[in-house]
C-alpha cells in the first residue's frame, strides 16, 4: 500500500503544483503550449504510475464489513453522481470558453443550482461510493486521491476563475454554491428543470457503468446485485 500512497501523493501533488503556483512562471518560460505539454506528460506519467502500483498491490484486509445497507447507499450515490456528471456537460461555465468573459451571467438552473461544480462532486461521490463498498486499504487511498483532487481542485478553480474572469465568475459564485444545495437553501437558486440529458443520460450511464462491473471486475454492482 505504501507504493500506492506515494504514487497518489505524486499524482495529486503535481497536479496542484502545476495548475497553480508553478503555472505562471512555467508559461512565461515555456509558453502556453510548452506548459501544456509538460503538464500532460507529468499527469500521464503519475497517473500511469498510480495505475500500475494499484493493480500490483496485494489485497488487504477490508477495513469494515460491507452489507446491503452500504451497497444501497453507494448505489444511490452513484446515480446522483451520474446525473451530476451528465448535467455538467451542457452549459457549464467552468469548461473552457473563449467568450465567457463577455457573456452575461446566467441564473443557475438544473445541476448548477445544486452546485457550481457538479462534475467535481460527481467524481467525489464516485470515490466515496467505492470506498464504502470496497474498503481495501489501497482502494481507499486511490479513492481519497480522487476526492481530494476533485473537491480541493474545485475550490482552487474558483480562485483562478475569479482572477481570469472578474466580470463573470464572482457573480456566478454569488448565484451558486460550492457545497451541494447551499444556494437553494439560501434562496439564491432554484433547481428547476434538470433536462433529459441529465435524467435520462444519467440513468443510462449509471445502469451501463454498474452493469460493466460484472465483465470487468467479476462482481455485480448497483441494482444488478439484486437482479438475478
Amino acid at each position: 500500500m505504501n507504493d500506492v500512497l506515494l504514487a497518489a501523493v505524486a499524482f495529486v501533488g503535481t497536479h496542484f503544483l502545476l495548475s497553480h503556483p508553478l503555472r505562471a512562471p512555467m508559461v512565461a518560460r515555456l509558453g502556453e503550449r510548452g506548459f501544456l505539454g509538460v503538464y500532460s506528460l507529468v499527469a500521464f506519467a503519475t497517473l500511469g504510475w498510480l495505475a500500475v502500483v494499484y493493480r500490483a498491490a496485494p489485497a488487504g484486509t477490508p477495513l469494515w464489513p460491507v452489507g446491503d445497507g452500504l451497497w444501497a447507499v453507494a448505489t444511490i450515490a452513484m446515480l446522483v453522481a451520474s446525473m451530476l456528471f451528465l448535467g455538467s456537460l451542457v452549459r457549464n461555465p467552468a469548461l473552457p470558453d473563449p467568450g465567457a468573459a463577455t457573456r452575461p451571467v446566467p441564473e443557475a438552473h438544473g445541476v448548477f443550482a445544486v452546485t457550481r461544480h457538479p462534475m467535481m462532486w460527481a467524481f467525489a461521490l464516485w470515490g466515496l461510493s467505492h470506498i464504502l463498498v470496497y474498503p481495501d486499504p489501497s482502494n481507499v487511498v486511490l479513492c481519497l486521491a480522487v476526492i481530494v483532487l476533485a473537491l480541493v481542485g474545485a475550490h482552487m478553480q474558483d480562485r483562478k476563475k475569479a482572477a481570469l474572469q472578474p466580470d463573470f465568475w464572482p457573480e456566478w459564485e454569488r448565484r451558486t454554491s460550492y457545497l451541494p444545495s447551499a444556494a437553494i437553501v439560501r434562496g439564491r437558486a432554484r433547481i428547476g428543470k434538470l433536462g433529459m440529458h441529465t435524467i435520462a443520460g444519467g440513468v443510462l450511464v449509471w445502469l451501463v457503468a454498474t452493469w460493466a462491473h460484472v465483465p470487468l471486475a467479476g462482481w455485480a454492482a448497483g441494482i444488478w446485485r439484486w437482479i438475478d
